[in-house]
């Protein structure tokens, strides 16, 4: 069977300090049929110097002001040629074999629409945090405000393009608004292999501007209320949209600071279904200790959250990750 061509995008602004390595995990995929494409929204940061050092690699890169991530990764797509296309932000990373496996999939499941893998989480010096394994989700769950890893999402040209690629009014939850407009078109498949490395940071966006995700986490639950497809799903499924969403936004506003925010959203989601919302207890005790606070507990939190995470060797079996270390 022949190979499709896939056309990677990477989105970027002022992100020197991991650019080059996602670059490299982008060049270093061990398939034939690829085409690499950098949108850079005018960094200041040395940027373009490295972008300069890959260009012969790349189909096509520009360097500009632009209008914000969605609209950055538009126009890397409407450069795109390959029948497969997938974004991955200049912080983050793809793990060996990723784009084979993807292929493989849409291969050998053609009614899919799109497919996403596992991924890991890493820490600034590329450390590992977690493992994200998923299930097999469709529409239902992704109304629901089940969140699959982006750098892990692979989509067929012709679906992104059917749904008039990302919507800029969003700029936090724009792939997940994506993908329930693409599920709506057909089958989504999940692919139990590890895919992306997703780098958590100070000055990443689900870091930085937590509680503006959770804002438009409840802004996509308006714009699904107001779209005639989606309508019956919604009120189908109401309690576990909105224990979705409202749990959702309150780990956002946790991460932000916001605990007493954090407590009331977390309040909302219990009402909706309590059983779901009670999973995240720790979060929820989290949030009631930093109230009275007892801030001293930070650390007996901290080691928690440590005890959870898999250790090198442990991430070292994933795909041949190889650690990265800057």
């Amino acid at each position: 069977m022949a190979k499709p061509l896939v056309s990677i995008v990477t989105p970027s602004f002022n992100q020197a300090a991991f650019l080059e390595h996602t670059v490299q995990s982008v060049l270093a995929q061990d398939y034939p049929e690829m085409e690499y494409i950098i949108v850079d929204g005018g960094s200041t940061d040395g940027s373009v110097e490295i972008i300069h050092k890959y260009q012969a690699q790349l189909s096509w890169w520009v360097s500009e002001s632009d209008k914000g991530q969605a609209s950055a990764i538009n126009k890397g797509m409407a450069h795109a040629k390959g029948d497969i296309v997938a974004w991955l932000n200049s912080d983050d990373l793809y793990l060996p074999g990723a784009i084979e496996g993807a292929v493989a999939a849409f291969q050998a499941y053609p009614e899919i629409q799109f497919v996403f893998g596992n991924a890991i989480t890493i820490d600034a010096k590329g450390r590992p945090l977690n493992k994200l394994v998923f299930p097999e989700w469709e529409l239902a769950d992704l109304v629901g405000f089940r969140i699959i890893c982006q750098p892990a999402v692979f989509m067929r040209r012709q679906a992104f393009n059917e749904v008039k690629g990302l919507n800029p009014k969003f700029h936090f939850m724009l792939d997940h608004q994506l993908w329930i407009r693409i599920a709506s078109l057909g089958v989504i498949k999940h692919e139990p292999a590890f895919w992306a490395a997703a780098r958590h940071h100070e000055a990443a966006k689900n870091v930085s501007q937590a509680t503006a995700f959770g804002r438009e986490t409840l802004e996509v639950l308006d714009w699904m209320q107001s779209e005639e497809h989606l309508t019956p799903l919604v009120l189908k499924n109401k309690h576990k949209v909105y224990a979705g969403a409202y749990r959702l936004n309150a780990r956002y506003l946790l991460d932000g600071g916001e605990y007493k925010a954090s407590l009331k959203s977390y309040f909302q989601a219990f009402l909706n279904q309590p059983g779901y919302t009670i999973r995240h207890w720790h979060r929820i005790l989290f949030a009631c200790l930093k109230l009275l606070d007892l801030g001293y507990l930070d650390s007996l939190y901290s080691r928690y959250q440590q005890s959870r995470r898999p250790d090198f060797q442990e991430v070292g079996k994933i795909n041949g990750w190889p650690g990265i270390s800057l």
